[in-house]
């Protein structure tokens, strides 16, 4: 599998969305917009394999603009401020790739998800029963209109399918690669990320059992996309913590005293067109699975490797 990806990003790589989330905070910022212009535009954005199976195919795309729910604005600015941080130090270390290839997998898991719901939801629910939800529904909130899905059983079972399981995915996925960073909780209290990352499998946990199967289902997509992830990317992951890392075993973000950095030195003009470490010298030759980075805060022509490029001393003339 490690293989394989690797063969992937050769040959998809260059496609790859840089600062994805960038654009995922765009769209949530639109999202959030037309959900203050008509509260019940969600429903006709949403993940719903009824309406999809019917012709509204945009729905597979549409979704992704539901920005998850919250009615405080200054939080939301935090938010979304955290989740594009988190996103940017992801695609910082892992590479564009495969900081791609985590958050498509996810939105191609939780549309699967959807699907498989949608058509097991016979074996959970009788006839009579999504009747009278139906009805109660019509009652409440009158018939369903055909830009809303056309069923109201179906249409509101699709708002359990959104990004924020995406985004606490992304959460793990930083917390399982920066285990020992430190955060501030509500700006005072100081926490390790691996600490949180915890608290909020565990919140995640209880939020989803308190909506029964639907919402066990669902998290179980999401925590399958970080698994799945790990156990298939972590050998491409450049060296950086990823359950079992080597450079954990070596003290990166450990209490070990930080060493002072090798000052590198200058690539020979000779050498421009391979693949060198300023710090450490390993080349794409000796060890292809690495992948190196010019640093653009250095005064000069220096390439480090992924696990020198955030380590070392800048170059200053």
């Amino acid at each position: 599998m490690n293989e394989l990806l690797r063969n992937l990003e050769k040959k998809v790589g260059k496609y790859a969305i840089p600062n994805l989330s960038l654009y995922m905070i765009a769209c949530y910022g639109v999202g959030y917009l037309m959900n203050m212009i008509n509260p019940q535009i969600e429903l006709a954005l949403s993940l719903n394999p009824y309406a999809i199976l019917h012709g509204q195919v945009w729905r597979l795309v549409t979704w992704l603009i539901i920005p998850p729910e919250t009615d405080n604005l200054f939080f939301t600015l935090i938010m979304l401020y955290f989740y594009f941080s988190i996103g940017r130090s992801l695609e910082q270390v892992w590479g564009t790739f495969y900081f791609n290839y985590y958050i498509f997998s996810g939105v191609l898991f939780m549309i699967i998800a959807a699907f498989i719901l949608y058509f097991m939801n016979p074996l959970f629910y009788d006839a009579q029963t999504i009747e009278y939800m139906r009805s109660m529904l019509s009652y409440t909130n009158g018939e369903c209109r055909a830009a809303y899905g056309g069923d109201w059983f179906y249409a509101w079972n699709s708002l359990y399918f959104s990004t924020y399981y995406v985004c606490m995915s992304m959460f793990l996925a930083y917390a399982a690669t920066f285990p020992e960073a430190v955060v501030f909780l509500f700006f005072i209290l100081p926490i390790k990320v691996k600490v949180l990352g915890v608290i909020f499998a565990i919140v995640l946990i209880y939020d989803a059992w308190g909506m029964g199967f639907t919402g066990m289902f669902i998290l179980g997509a999401a925590f399958l996309n970080f698994i799945i992830f790990f156990f298939t990317a972590r050998k491409n992951l450049h060296g950086f913590y990823s359950f079992t890392n080597p450079r954990r075993r070596k003290g990166f973000g450990g209490s070990q005293k930080k060493q002072e950095p090798e000052k590198p030195k200058m690539r020979p003009e000779q050498t421009v067109a391979k693949h060198k470490c300023a710090i450490c010298g390993q080349t794409s030759e000796s060890n292809p699975d690495l992948q190196f980075r010019f640093c653009s805060k250095c005064e000069g022509n220096y390439e480090y490797c992924q696990e020198h490029l955030f380590t070392h001393q800048h170059v200053k003339r």
